[in-house]
Order: C-alpha cells, then structure tokens, then sequence
C-alpha cells in the first residue's frame, strides 16, 4: 500500500455507516470517502465532514480508495465486499457478515484466494469490559461455568431485511464465542412476531458448547420497555455481571453461589439440601475507550500492513452458519446441530420448549 494518507470508503451512510465515518475521520492520515445511494445522507454527511469525498456508487471510487468498510443493510454485503475484495481492497464488513452460509463463505474464499484482508465488524470485541471479563473468566476465579445468559433488549429499530435474531444476536454470539473461545455446537430457538407480519421481533436461543461444556442463553428483542445489554456468567464459585449501559461499573463480581450439601434423610425436607453462600460484590477498575474506535483503527492497521485482523472473515462465516441453524431451529421446533458446512437438524426435541404455541417462521 502506498505510503501517507490511507483512503478509505465507507458504504452506506446510515445508522453504523455514520459513526464510521466519524471515527474514521477523528484518525490521523485517513482521507474518508463517503459512499451512498441517498442524496440526502450524502448531504448530511458533508455537512458535517466537508473534507471528505461523496460518491454514490463503490465502482465510482474503487481505483481511488484503498480500503472499504461495507455498512449497508445486510442483504447487499456480498456483492460489495466481493467486488471490494477482487479489486485486492481490505474491506471491514459490519454484522452479520451475510446473510447465508453460502455468501460468507464465498467471501471467506475470495479474500484468501486474492490475498486481502477481510475483517467483521464485532465490536463487542473490541470492548474493554468484554476483555477484562474474558480475563476474569480465565484466570479461573469463577470456576467452572455452569451458564451465561446474554441479553440484548429494547423498543426497536425494527429492520425490514432481517428478523430480530439475526439484527441483534449476533453481538451477543460474538461476545459468549470470543469469551469461551468456542463456536456453539448446537441451537434452539423459540420466536414469534408481534408486529406486522414480516419478521419474529422476541426471540430466545439456547447454545451449547461443547469443548467449552457449558451452554448460553440469548434473549433479543425489539419489543421491550427498557433497554438491556447485559451478559450474566454464572460460575461454580462466582458470579459476573457485564452491563454495557452502566456507567461506572461496567462489571460486577458477586462472591455467591449454591452448594450441594449431605444430609442424612434426603426426603426428610422439601427443600432441595444445598446451602447459600453470599460475600463481597466487587467491580474491577477498566480503561474504557469506545470499542468502535477502538476497532476502526485496528482496521486500518491491518489495512496498512496487511495483517490478519482480530476479526477476520472466518469469524463472520462462523457466526452466520449459527444464525442459520437458527433459522432451521425456529422453523421446527427442534435442536440443530451446527457443522462446519451446513447445518442439519438434531432427530431430538428441544427440551424444555417453554411454548406450546405453534412457531412463526423467521
């Protein structure tokens, strides 16, 4: 890559592809090209960015860029970021990488075959309170991990491409893999739609991990009073609370737990014979930077010197071969298995399907 400014065009002008574009145009030695299809966004942009470039077409820009970040709805990811790729341009796709199986791994294969840099957009990955939380679980402190529960919550944005799952889960998916350093093995889902006709806006999903032997459970939802973003991981010995809207105390520790006890006539009692520990609840000192810039300007690293980013594509594929399972999971009603090509269903019931109500198809 030539030496100097980096050129970098962000696709899609709306709600991501803006804080990319100012992001990007806080880093030193980045020129921003702004690329969309609405006049009016383009407009908005160079209102507040008049130093950048505008373009309403990639092929318009492609000869003049040197790296792309793909922000458009989720459906026109694979035709941009496999002409980005062919081109030789490192691009940074936001999630979901695509929108099947099929796309991610023609992106995946495109990017090796022309030996350029492709990196998805898990920003949760990039946040310091997911790091220090993942440094918590590894250092051992709450023992084995019986649970985590993840859940992602609020009064829309409702999408018109995608169900609720595959808009909001993948941030959690993301951050429960990179915390347990494993894919899940196995899904089940209950959703259902509440509004319109078009996609499921409440779901529930349950992964299991099989090297890591625990499982996770994910709750999204556009159709909630409070916004959520908080992961629960629930260990042998402690528990932890990671609330991304909290302000000051990002992580909480919980020295608390249930013990199984001997007792001498088991069913002398109702009352199941553990006993409840309670102890101090801490919270650890984190450095917070915001997680976008933090991955934007790892981005333009690996850009730079053609590095394997953190995130790279693979990770992408890894997650949408999860969200189609899910896929397969809320269309009947049972546990899907999840291989490394496609996913084929469980002959195995959910357990504990909780609702007898007939599921919506995504």
């Amino acid at each position: 890559m030539r030496s100097g400014s980096i050129r970098i065009a962000v696709v899609g002008n709306g709600y991501w592809g803006s804080k990319h574009v100012r992001v990007l145009s806080s880093l030193p030695d980045v020129d921003v090209t702004v690329v969309d299809v609405v006049d009016e966004r383009l407009a908005e942009a160079a209102a507040y960015y008049p130093a950048a470039r505008f373009a309403r077409s990639l092929e318009d820009v492609l000869d003049d860029i040197d790296a792309v970040v793909v922000a458009t709805p989720p459906a026109e990811h694979c035709v941009l970021t496999a002409l980005a790729s062919e081109a030789g341009k490192p691009t940074l796709v936001e999630k979901p990488l695509t929108t099947s199986v099929e796309e991610a791994e023609i992106l995946v294969e495109s990017a090796e075959r022309n030996g350029t840099v492709l990196m998805v957009g898990h920003t949760f990955e990039y946040n310091p309170a997911v790091w220090k939380l993942k440094e918590i679980i590894q250092a051992g402190s709450l023992g084995r991990i019986l649970y985590i529960n993840a859940q992602r919550l609020s009064l829309g944005r409702y999408q018109r491409d995608v169900n609720v799952v595959w808009d909001l889960a993948p941030h959690d998916l993301s951050i429960v893999s990179y915390l347990l350093d494993d894919i899940p093995s196995a899904a089940a889902v209950w959703a259902d739609r509440n509004i319109g006709i078009r996609h499921a806006d409440v779901a529930y999903l349950r992964l299991d991990f099989e090297r890591a032997a625990t499982h996770a459970f994910i709750h999204v939802s556009w159709l909630n009073p409070n916004k959520v973003r908080q992961v629960t991981v629930v260990g042998e010995r402690k528990m932890a609370v990671y609330d991304d809207l909290s302000d000051n105390e990002r992580i909480r520790v919980y020295d608390i737990g249930v013990d199984p006890r001997d007792v001498d006539e088991p069913g002398a009692s109702h009352a199941m014979p553990v006993s409840y520990r309670t102890g101090d609840i801490t919270s650890p000192y984190i450095q917070f930077q915001e997680p976008l810039l933090l991955q934007d300007r790892h981005f333009v690293e690996c850009a730079r010197t053609g590095t394997q980013p953190n995130t790279p594509g693979q990770r992408g594929l890894d997650i949408v071969r999860v969200l189609a399972a899910s896929d397969v999971a809320l269309a009947t009603g049972r546990r899907v298995d999840i291989h490394h090509n496609r996913p084929s269903m469980s002959l195995l019931p959910i357990v504990g399907h909780a609702d007898a109500r007939e599921p919506h198809p995504a």
